[in-house]
């Protein structure tokens, strides 16, 4: 009989379309004699079908007669004993084996196909270093993910010549046609869902369902730039009743939604029903720790639901931060870590919060003890980067209160970061009056916040990353989400401050948090000055805290909503979609009110260099879209020969004539001489454009 992953398998493959060159630069490696790449390093945002062409991979590897294994780092512990294990079990190999020895034995061609690389990135220095060295030439290893490779890669001689980066894009038009056709999509109204789609993958998922679930429908695309947020609106319209659709407003909320969290943000005592409903959506995906929807998918549900139904918005909002507080006390160390990565997701969307925070969890980075073991570590890394004076206060410290030192190891145990917490109350007057942190700190408290018996203050005083130092980074979101532990779980916690190098770029994210800029704690050594915030938790106790961070996340609700529809998310054009908004944009380059309606506005080049989502203000996109066109056509005065091509485009798009037979009589060419240096010359600033939007 047939198998159920058969039939998937075949179905899957019937809706497979476009790739082919993505199809056939595999097949080709597949087939060589000797293996032009060892590692072939897809990528590509979210939704625009790394895991279909994975799969695609497997059926044409099968068909190649090469021996596959498939894992998603979804179901992986980012650690290399665990990783192995799974690698193991897909082998089918001893637990004392070694999959590259079993690989050398083992004739013919493998191929390993890692999917969700993004989740191994604390795994990424092994993987080059000490697991992929160690395989034998017979394998070839696809790995997938949303970023890029990191510079590591890039820098290395020897994986310059051995690795493949294959960047994913949307389907091209004809590729987006064949695919709606063979979801069922009528074929008139596949110009206009290109035109909406821009050919992303998910997109045209969403649109194929709806066109499953509610018929012959004439699809009318809407003005608002937001395509992923119309289509689940009208999904939404037809979810089979108000519980259905709460839960999916729920899902969408949450980083990771289980059984547990789902009853208690509906209020219901058996949810399972919903839960089942959720895991069959196809834009839901399935993770150890439960449901989670496409990020897209989510960021549309979230969006439509705090315009709609704000106070609903609340109090899911509230819900879910209940559940994860009342957790946090009867949890181990490593649920308590997830548990706050929870809570603080719920503020994700926030301008103030979201740029200050690793939103991928890593559950390979955990707090530790300080082990005698890990001081040289330590003190170096301090030294590194704040001097040998601080290294200095930071061995007394270090000794004097060892218990409030928080170490971030990395899958080797090795310290990647680590924070020292001084409790001012219990430190000696000479150590405190010695550190000018904690003697300005103290002198703070005295004057402005004076201590009562049996309360406690804390200092974060000192707090990095290895390499990174106070820089956005895995270790710093760990660093944050265990100050946010302290704050939830001390008891008698009057009073914090937390000093910065660079207080000024912490600035929003903190004073988000209601972290109060004290200048009069602010202290300076070696020759640095760092800047303090500070909270008094007796005037805004953690409870009510975290309440004021909840009506904060939706009290901003309008106006964030309101800027980021007008701004629309990232699309990832395909090179035939780019080209053609090229052309229109040149064609309307005198016309702001026309170019306000292309589709490069929201590409990476132009989104970029606008510098949204940057700490400064936003430019105009039109403005930044008009100054990147000019840049790149007189870029071509440079080249003798193409200043006739930059003559052609200024006399048509950037100081048009009436005609271009007008253009071509001021240039003194015949007409077809101009009009095939203007086709040139259109096409090296497409090329131009290109490269700097795919990086290159």
């Amino acid at each position: 009989m047939t198998r159920v992953a058969e039939r998937l398998s075949a179905a899957r493959r019937h809706h497979f379309v476009g790739r082919a060159a993505e199809r056939a630069l595999f097949r080709s490696a597949l087939t060589a004699a000797e293996l032009p790449f060892l590692v072939l390093y897809v990528h590509g945002l979210g939704g625009v079908g790394k895991t279909a062409l994975l799969r695609e991979f497997v059926t044409l590897a099968q068909e190649a007669g090469a021996a596959v294994c498939y894992l998603d780092a979804r179901n992986l512990e980012p650690a290399p004993e665990p990783f192995l294990h799974a690698l193991r079990l897909a082998l089918d190999l001893a637990a004392d084996e070694a999959p590259a020895g079993a690989w050398a034995t083992r004739s013919g061609r493998h191929v390993l196909l890692l999917d969700t690389c993004e989740l191994l990135a604390p795994l990424d220095g092994w993987l080059r270093e000490v697991f992929l060295p160690e395989l034998p030439e017979n394998v070839l290893v696809v790995l997938a993910g949303r970023n890029p490779p990191a510079p590591e890669w890039r820098a290395d001689p020897g994986w310059q010549a051995l690795m493949h980066i294959l960047p994913l894009r949307n389907l091209s038009p004809d590729e987006g046609q064949s695919y709606l056709l063979q979801r069922g999509v009528p074929a008139e109204q596949g110009e206009a869902v290109l035109r909406f789609t821009h050919g992303h993958p998910l997109a045209l998922s969403l649109v194929a369902e709806m066109f499953a679930q509610r018929g012959n429908i004439a699809f009318q695309p809407e003005a608002a730039p937001d395509i992923i947020r119309v289509l689940v609106e009208q999904f939404v319209q037809k979810v089979p009743g108000p519980a259905h659709r709460a839960a999916l407003e729920a899902c969408a909320q949450v980083r990771v939604l289980g059984e547990p969290l789902l009853a208690a943000m509906l209020n219901l005592p058996d949810p399972h029903e919903l839960f089942e409903w959720l895991r069959g959506l196809s834009f839901i995906e399935a993770g150890p720790l439960g449901l989670f929807p496409h990020d897209l998918a989510r960021e549309s549900l979230v969006a439509d639901l705090r315009w709609r139904h704000p106070d609903w918005y609340r109090e899911l909002h509230r819900r879910a931060r209940t559940f994860y507080v009342d957790r946090l006390g009867a949890s181990s160390q490593e649920e308590q870590q997830r548990l706050l990565f929870d809570l603080v997701f719920l503020h994700r969307d926030n301008p103030a919060v979201r740029p200050f925070f690793e939103w991928t969890e890593s559950g390979a980075i955990l707090p530790d003890t300080l082990r005698p073991t890990d001081r040289p570590a330590l003190l170096k890394m301090t030294a590194r980067h704040e001097g040998p004076a601080s290294a200095e206060l930071a061995a007394n410290w270090l000794a004097q209160q060892p218990e409030g030192c928080l170490v971030f190891r990395d899958a080797q145990q090795r310290p990647i970061g680590f924070m020292q917490m001084v409790a001012l109350e219990r430190a000696t007057k000479e150590l405190r009056q010695r550190d000018p942190a904690t003697r300005t700190a103290w002198a703070y408290l005295a004057q402005h916040a004076p201590l009562r018996s049996g309360e406690r203050a804390t200092l974060f005083r000192l707090w990095m990353a290895e390499e990174t130092y106070q820089a956005v980074s895995p270790v710093q979101s760990l660093i944050f989400i265990q100050a946010v532990h302290h704050y939830l779980t001390t008891s008698g916690l009057a009073y914090t401050f937390f000093p910065c190098a660079d207080a000024d770029f912490w600035a929003p994210v903190l004073s988000y948090a209601d972290l109060i800029r004290r200048p009069e704690a602010d202290f300076e050594v070696g020759g640095r000055r760092y800047g303090v915030y500070g909270h008094d938790w007796r005037a805004m106790p953690p409870a009510a805290w975290l309440t004021l961070l909840g009506d904060r996340e939706v009290g901003v609700d309008r106006q964030s909503l309101e800027g980021k529809l007008a701004a629309g998310p990232m699309i990832v054009l395909s090179q035939p979609d780019f080209a053609a908004a090229v052309r229109e944009a040149l064609h309307d380059f005198v016309r702001p009110d026309l170019l306000r309606n292309n589709p490069l506005l929201r590409s990476r080049l132009v989104l970029e260099a606008a510098g949204r989502g940057g700490a400064g203000e936003a430019a105009d996109p039109v403005a930044v879209l008009q100054a990147l066109l000019r840049q790149a056509a007189e870029a071509l005065q440079a080249s003798p020969r193409a200043v006739k091509l930059y003559r052609a485009l200024y006399h048509t798009y950037f100081q048009p004539a009436p005609t271009q037979e007008r253009a071509a009589e001021l240039l003194d060419l015949p007409f077809s001489t101009y009009r095939r240096h203007l086709m040139a010359g259109v096409a090296q600033v497409t090329e131009a454009l290109w490269a700097r939007e795919v990086g290159s």
